[in-house]
């Protein structure tokens, strides 16, 4: 893990925080490069090392002032060669309550909202058009309450050298399949075997995360058994991939929606497995679509 150079892709929302976050990488000794036109990032990316001499430790902000950024991200990330590099994707997410204010107490204009579009319209088309990156995300930070000294702090505490001790973190990722499986997930598990809470009136506007959808389903013999098979599973296969020098190992698990089977498995599993991986991340992609 430490022998290979370590490449973040910072992007997210406009008004998250993307260059705090650039500046306080660059405090920690990263060679940050910002908003590159996709044509020069695709060649950046192809081979950073030779780009920036003897850095170790390179970030990359894109987003979405970038044209064609939405589209043309994916494939981007999938030529990534993750053997060469410690490769983490961080997406920076935010209310839309603090980034009305955000960009109200800046004064700039949001990227997509120029013109006769409102402001908060401009957030909804961008949040629409991430929201496969942000589910495909190693890393989910959402900054609405976060000041910037404890932003820094997250930076700092993430990425800063004693991370680098830190072991492998576990990224749980819940889904709908009808919006498409998370890219760059490693493990994808399918709970649509399950009985489904949806069909409940009591249960269907709840999600995995509250007790009457869990207790549904933990009266379900198959769902305790997949339960424990799947715990079984991954802590068979975590050490492994540390074996591997894996920093960051992202499970999806889906259903149809995202928003009770697939949400309640990976809270579980969260529980679950905080003993035997190093860190575990929650984030729950389509649970409020």
């Amino acid at each position: 893990m430490k022998n290979r150079p370590r490449l973040l892709l910072i992007t997210g929302i406009s008004g998250s925080g993307k260059s705090t976050a650039a500046n306080s990488l660059e405090d920690i000794g990263y060679y940050c490069v910002d908003n590159l036109p996709l044509p020069l990032l695709r060649t950046f990316l192809a081979d950073p090392l030779a780009q920036v001499g003897s850095y170790r430790r390179i970030a990359v902000v894109t987003d979405v002032r970038a044209p064609g950024f939405a589209e043309t991200i994916p494939q981007l990330l999938s030529e990534i060669d993750r053997r060469r590099f410690e490769f983490v994707v961080v997406f920076l997410d935010a209310t839309e309550g603090a980034l009305i204010r955000r960009f109200s107490e800046t004064r700039r204009s949001h990227p997509l909202a120029s013109g006769d579009r409102p402001l908060i319209e401009g957030i909804r088309r961008e949040r629409r058009l991430l929201a496969e990156l942000r589910g495909a995300a190693d890393l989910v930070f959402d900054t609405s309450d976060w000041s910037v000294h404890e932003f820094r702090r997250v930076i700092y505490s993430e990425f800063g050298d004693q991370a680098e001790d830190r072991g492998m973190v576990v990224s749980l990722v819940s889904f709908g399949f009808r919006y498409g499986i998370p890219s760059g997930s490693d493990l994808v598990f399918d709970v649509r075997f399950l009985t489904n809470p949806h069909f409940h009136p009591d249960l269907r506007e709840l999600s995995g995360r509250d007790a009457p959808v869990r207790e549904f389903l933990e009266a379900q013999d198959d769902y305790r058994e997949f339960i424990r098979r799947l715990e079984d599973f991954l802590t068979f296969l975590l050490p492994r991939y540390r074996q591997e020098n894996r920093s960051y190992l992202s499970v999806a698990v889906g259903c149809t929606g995202g928003r009770h089977r697939s949400v309640a498995v990976c809270e579980r599993l969260a529980k679950r497995l905080a003993d035997s991986a190093s860190m575990v991340r929650l984030n729950h992609r389509d649970v409020d679509r």
